[in-house]
């Protein structure tokens, strides 16, 4: 196991990380300017004391400046990078814009009814035409069929992007803080007729390139391997799209364990780096092989990315194998450690963002478990049966890496997978197979009857992970969900580990009096929040744009009015309503129809009633607290306000916007208090 030696890279990153982190979390607690002028200040001071010499005291202050400078380089290259504190960003030039142009960043992405494209703005156009820059998502209609748009194309388009909102719903995720990390801060929905090509790309680089072979590699995927869901595994484990994966399949994939393989990440990049070790083995008999294989392994893993389209996952994943292949070749002089230190260094000074992405943490930390953990787990336990040890090698490898991901699991997904040891013994070695018999398909494409053979193959390879990871998913008690924890919880469980794994390091009980005491405040947070949220009344309108969603949720149980589309759209439900539901524990869900009935009903000694059809005929001396209108139902026009005694007006976000501000004028022209979900986000009670 690792004895805590100096790690120069990893004190580096942590430092590095500690400055990045702090500058995300308080961005306005020092400008740019002072955070370079601080930055300066200490890089200065540490070289005066560095040229210092005769006394050894200086060293202590030295480290200091030192640690210092790296700590504010982090924080001063977060301010620097963030695209919207530039003075020719978008957010501050677009007030009266009525068409811009911007520049195709990314491959069309299908959508259920548009096209979602990522373009960068270079002007905008008011009374004239001003440079600008800022990245746009564009969401292009497919009224219009396929787009034939590729990177580095000039577009026209009409329109002003409009800024990202906050989330609409409680407990929803944050999507504009989520694309704010990517510097990406509008969006707008176009019609096709909306976006014209000025031009396509004259200076056609590497990019635009990649792009081009990974859609000829999707096309050649496709022509030889037969079934939908086939080519859609075919096309995540190759190329790492997974557009065609329908929700049930990626609904299995999560619930046995296995939704790791459905995205090209380190797993795939470190399986082709292992074959590659293992072809190349030979060579290892020769003193000068080593740079070889490591030039050799280089080649291979660029090109691969190259292959996937450079995204920024693969381009994440090989670049911090680059670093192993490159290291390797050093032997005892350097370890894997500062290795990967020094990978996650270049990569946060590349874009610091990245320290936010999911992807990024799980991949660094499931490299840490299974280079930390797994050989001690292995030595647990020998045998000389080969293929027994085969399996417990993978069993030791699945533990490390879940050991290690454990907690973000749970932060971020909200479930654990009761199986993954039993899904990851075919999981890794059939996802082995499909990756490299995609790979053997691409390679070999232009002799069509051997690339059919492979196609075969690989497509029987694909049907048997499927049935496997669907089976897994049917045993009982597959999947633990509907686990909710903080970011403060992550960490605390995160320790506890750590002090678990010191305990059997150095045998010294304070690590174990420590894990506990982490694990009790983690209990405490859990049982304190279970209380809070529990037990408590509340009375949801939802804004889910298009729809009716209302919900009443009382002690874990809920009822949920929605209109029909609504109740079967379990993609919407999940993003819009579950979290919610999540945050206060409900495990019961009775789904109501309004098409069938405009419920009127008492909540917490309040009367609600909900208008859903226009036709209806409100009672003489109606009198109720709360009005839920949707579908613009309720006619105020035919309305006597003498004959009705409405307290508040709640537009649901089936309304139309025009709509709404008619009737918020009728409501306050009557003196009635009114609410729009549609323009000011839910609207919640609790009691």
């Amino acid at each position: 196991m690792l004895r805590w030696a100096p790690y120069a890279m990893v004190r580096v990153s942590a430092f590095f990380i500690s400055g990045i982190l702090l500058a995300i979390y308080q961005p306005t607690l020092i400008c740019t300017g002072y955070a370079i002028t601080i930055l300066l200040l200490t890089v200065t001071f540490y070289f005066i004391l560095a040229i210092s010499t005769g006394d050894n005291k200086l060293n202590f202050y030295k480290g200091i400046f030192g640690w210092s400078a790296i700590f504010w380089l982090g924080y001063a290259h977060v301010l620097l990078q963030t695209e919207s504190n530039h003075e020719d960003h978008l957010i501050g030039n677009n007030e009266n814009s009525i068409t811009y142009q911007a520049v195709v960043k990314s491959a069309p992405e299908s959508k259920a009814k548009s096209w979602k494209i990522e373009v960068e703005t270079i002007a905008v156009k008011t009374n004239k035409w001003h440079p600008v820059n800022g990245k746009v998502l564009l969401y292009v209609s497919k009224k219009a069929g396929l787009i034939d748009w590729h990177y580095g194309d000039k577009l026209l388009i009409k329109g002003k992007p409009q800024l990202l909102k906050q989330p609409a719903n409680p407990g929803e995720f944050d999507f504009k803080r989520f694309l704010s990390f990517k510097n990406i801060y509008h969006q707008q929905y176009v019609l096709p007729q909306d976006v014209k090509l000025i031009s396509t790309n004259a200076d056609k680089g590497v990019i635009y390139y990649s792009h081009c072979v990974r859609e000829w590699a999707s096309k050649k995927l496709n022509e030889f391997i037969k079934g939908d869901q086939e080519q859609a595994i075919a096309a995540a484990l190759v190329l790492g799209v997974t557009d065609a994966i329908n929700t049930d399949l990626q609904s299995a994939y999560a619930a046995s364990g296995a939704m790791h393989v459905l995205a090209v990440s380190g797993l795939h990049v470190g399986i082709i780096y292992g074959i590659l070790l293992f072809l190349l083995k030979p060579l290892n008999r020769f003193s000068w092989s080593r740079w070889l294989v490591a030039g050799i392994s280089l080649c291979c893993l660029w090109g691969f990315a190259f292959v996937t389209g450079l995204s920024p996952s693969v381009l994440r994943a090989v670049a911090m194998f680059s670093f192993v292949a490159v290291a390797r070749p050093f032997g005892q002089r350097t370890n894997i450690y500062n290795t990967l230190a020094a990978s996650a260094f270049v990569l946060l000074l590349y874009n610091p963002y990245l320290i936010m992405s999911v992807g990024f943490q799980l991949s660094y930390l499931a490299v840490l478990g299974i280079v930390y953990l797994q050989r001690p787990i292995y030595n647990l336990w020998e045998t000389k049966l080969k293929l027994v040890d085969w399996i417990w090698q993978i069993t030791c490898i699945s533990l490390a890496a879940q050991a290690a991901t454990f907690a973000l699991g749970l932060l971020y997904f909200h479930q654990f997978p009761v199986y993954f040891l039993i899904s990851n013994l075919f999981v890794i070695p059939l996802s082995t197979f499909i990756l490299v018999g995609g790979v053997l398909l691409l390679a070999v494409s232009f002799i069509s009857p051997l690339a059919w053979l492979i196609g075969k193959i690989v497509s029987w390879f694909i049907s048997l992970l499927n049935a496997g990871v669907i089976f897994t998913e049917k045993l009982p008690y597959s999947l633990i969900n509907q686990i909710h924890i903080s970011t403060f919880q992550c960490l605390l469980l995160m320790a506890a580990l750590m002090c678990f794994i010191l305990l059997f390091e150095f045998r010294k009980t304070i690590w174990y009096y420590s894990a506990f005491g982490f694990l009790f405040l983690f209990t405490t947070l859990q049982w304190l929040h279970h209380v809070s949220f529990f037990n408590q009344n509340q009375l949801v309108v939802y804004n889910v744009s298009g729809h009716s969603a209302i919900e009443r949720t009382e002690s874990g149980k809920s009822l949920f009015y929605a209109d029909t589309s609504l109740l079967k759209d379990e993609d919407r439900i999940r993003f819009h309503i579950s979290p919610n539901r999540l945050i206060h524990g409900v495990n019961k869900i009775q789904l109501l129809d309004l098409k069938n009935d405009a419920p009127v009903f008492y909540w917490r000694g309040k009367s609600v009633a909900v208008a859903n059809d226009i036709t209806y005929k409100w009672p003489i001396n109606l009198a109720v607290d709360f009005l839920i209108v949707t579908n613009n139902s309720f006619n105020f026009s035919k309305v006597k306000t003498s004959e009705v005694s409405i307290k508040k007006i709640i537009l649901a976000s089936s309304n139309s916007l025009s709509y709404c501000r008619k009737l918020t004028k009728f409501a306050e022209a009557n003196k009635i208090e009114v609410y729009s979900v549609l323009e000011n986000g839910a609207f919640v009670i609790t009691d």
